[in-house]
């Protein structure tokens, strides 16, 4: 396992074991499994583990502090987030307190060294591409991250409950690009790395969302990365491993997997997994610290390692890759 420098955390692993897989977000696996999985990471030198309550409504969080149990934590980090929608100032702290203060005791930690804002910036007049309640609800404007957001991060770094605060890079791409700029920027940011520059199905609030914008901003502010969407969804596999959604949420992830054909052919002519490949293509980006992956079993977890152990993508291979995509 690779390690690089990584502010937040010292040395971070170049893979971090996400929340999504083991908290059954992704297809179906059991609590047993789960926990083999996080021990199978641990033996392979992963030393960071993002969750988040939303996972499983806080199921990953209870896999992940159900495994450390009687295990040494001193040389691993912890990332966990709050999905906290727009309140008003006064309430800000409380919600995001109570909701790190139920995910230190799912997981059995005092603190982490990292806490995400889990909802998506907007600026205050944005009007969101597909509005409803629940979407409404997991947006942030900028005046309650700017006024009350960023404080309230601040007194729970005073508290000693976490070490670092950060944001996801999703939502209206100027609203983050403020975020990143402003005079008290983001300890990292979590940017959706992907072959296909899709967010797929949580790229809900612009039409045409650009995670590469954001990654490009993220670089020039010299602000640490960790990529998420490494495989999009599963776009970016050989098969989706679960059916649409009856409420069509995801329909946008279904549609990028029939553009990842010819990837998935370019990835046959390799005699490589879609999987193994798209990783690899995220660990070759400049700038990326640590790649999340959402495994939900030891199998997908090991493809995942050996991906990594192949090293980055030669400029040429990753040319390739993406013309594949462009030429599709």
């Amino acid at each position: 396992m690779h390690f690089k420098d990584f502010q937040p955390f010292s040395k971070v692993s170049a893979l971090t074991l996400g929340g999504g897989g083991i908290g059954q977000v992704w297809g179906e696996t059991t609590r047993e499994e789960s926990i083999k999985t996080v021990h199978a990471a641990l033996e392979h030198g992963i030393n960071h583990f993002d969750v988040a309550p939303m996972y499983g409504r806080g199921e990953a969080e209870r896999v992940l502090g159900e495994s450390l149990q009687g295990k040494q934590k001193d040389d691993l980090f912890f990332t966990t987030k709050c999905q906290l929608g727009t309140l008003p100032d006064d309430q800000v702290y409380d919600k995001l307190n109570a909701s790190l203060s139920k995910s230190l005791e799912n997981m059995g930690l005092e603190k982490v060294n990292l806490f995400l804002l889990h909802s998506q910036l907007i600026e205050d007049d944005c009007k969101l591409f597909q509005f409803d309640e629940l979407r409404a609800k997991s947006t942030t404007t900028l005046s309650c991250f700017f006024n009350s957001v960023i404080p309230a991060f601040e007194r729970l770094q005073q508290e000693g409950k976490i070490d670092h605060w950060g944001i996801g890079g999703l939502g209206q791409e100027e609203a983050i690009k403020q975020a990143l700029a402003h005079d008290k920027p983001p300890s990292a940011v979590q940017c959706v790395v992907n072959l296909l520059n899709s967010a797929g199905a949580i790229g809900y609030v612009s039409e045409n969302f650009d995670p590469n914008s954001v990654l490009s901003a993220c670089q020039n502010h010299n602000i640490p990365i960790l990529a998420i969407r490494a495989v999009q969804a599963g776009a970016l596999t050989s098969s989706m491993d679960r059916k649409p959604h009856a409420s069509g949420f995801d329909k946008r992830d279904f549609e990028d997997f029939e553009l990842a054909k010819p990837f998935r052919n370019l990835a046959n002519d390799w005699h490589v997994s879609p999987a193994s490949l798209a990783h690899r293509y995220a660990l070759s980006i400049q700038d990326v610290a640590s790649v999340i992956l959402g495994v939900k079993n030891r199998k997908e977890l090991l493809e995942c390692l050996e991906a990594e152990s192949q090293g980055i993508l030669s400029k040429v291979e990753i040319q390739q890759i993406e013309n594949c995509i462009k030429e599709g």
